[in-house]
C-alpha cells in the first residue's frame, strides 16, 4: 500500500477519536484536541492528494477511498455540531452539507461506472476550504460575541458554497446523466 492511501486510511482512523473528543467533555482541552485531530484530518487530506499526483502513485483505491473518507469526516463534523456543547450548525445547515455530499457520491459512483474521472472544481475546493474554516471555529467553540458572528458568516457561506458547487457539478457533468435510465 502507497503513502498516498495509508495517508487517507489513517485519515478514517482519526474520525473516531475526533468524534470522542467532540462529544466527550470529561476530555481535557476536548475542543483543542478536536480541533488538532480535525485539522491533522484535513491535512492528510491535502498531502494525500499532493503526493499522489507528485509522484504519480494515483489507485483505484485512492479514487475511491480519498472523496469517502472526506466525506465521513464532513458527516461526523456535522453531526457533531448537532448535540452537546457545540450546538450552533441549525440542523438544516447540515441537512443541506450533508445531502450534498451523498449526491455527489452518487454522481461520482455513476460517472465510475461509465469509466469516468470526476476532478475538483474550483467551487468544490473553495467550499472545502470555507467548511474546514467553519468547522474548526465551531469546534473551538470561542464563547466571545465576535467570535458568534464570525461563526454565523462562515456557516452560510459554507451552505451557499455547498449548493453553488452542488450546482456548478450537476452542470458541469450533466452529460453523465443522460444516458441513464
Amino acid at each position: 500500500m502507497n503513502l498516498p492511501n495509508r495517508l487517507t486510511i489513517l485519515r478514517v482512523c482519526l474520525i473516531p477519536f475526533f468524534v470522542v473528543a467532540m462529544l466527550c467533555p470529561w476530555v481535557p482541552y476536548a475542543n483543542y484536541v478536536a480541533a488538532a485531530l480535525f485539522l491533522a484530518a484535513c491535512f492528510t487530506d491535502f498531502l494525500d492528494g499532493y503526493i499522489a499526483r507528485k509522484k504519480n502513485l494515483i489507485t483505484v483505491f485512492g479514487k475511491f477511498m480519498d472523496p469517502l473518507a472526506d466525506k465521513l469526516l464532513v458527516a461526523a463534523a456535522m453531526i457533531c455540531f448537532l448535540v452537546g456543547e457545540n450546538r450552533e450548525m441549525p440542523a438544516w445547515a447540515v441537512i443541506i452539507i450533508i445531502s450534498r455530499e451523498f449526491i455527489i457520491s452518487g454522481f461520482r459512483l455513476v460517472a465510475a461506472e461509465k469509466g469516468v474521472t470526476i476532478a475538483a472544481s474550483y467551487w468544490g475546493k473553495v467550499k472545502t476550504v470555507v467548511q474546514m474554516v467553519m468547522s474548526v471555529l465551531l469546534i473551538l467553540n470561542l464563547r466571545h460575541p465576535l467570535f458568534r458572528v464570525v461563526d454565523r458568516v462562515f456557516i452560510y457561506a459554507a451552505v451557499l458554497l455547498t449548493v453553488i458547487s452542488l450546482v456548478d457539478y450537476i452542470y458541469r457533468n450533466k452529460d453523465i446523466m443522460k444516458e441513464v435510465r
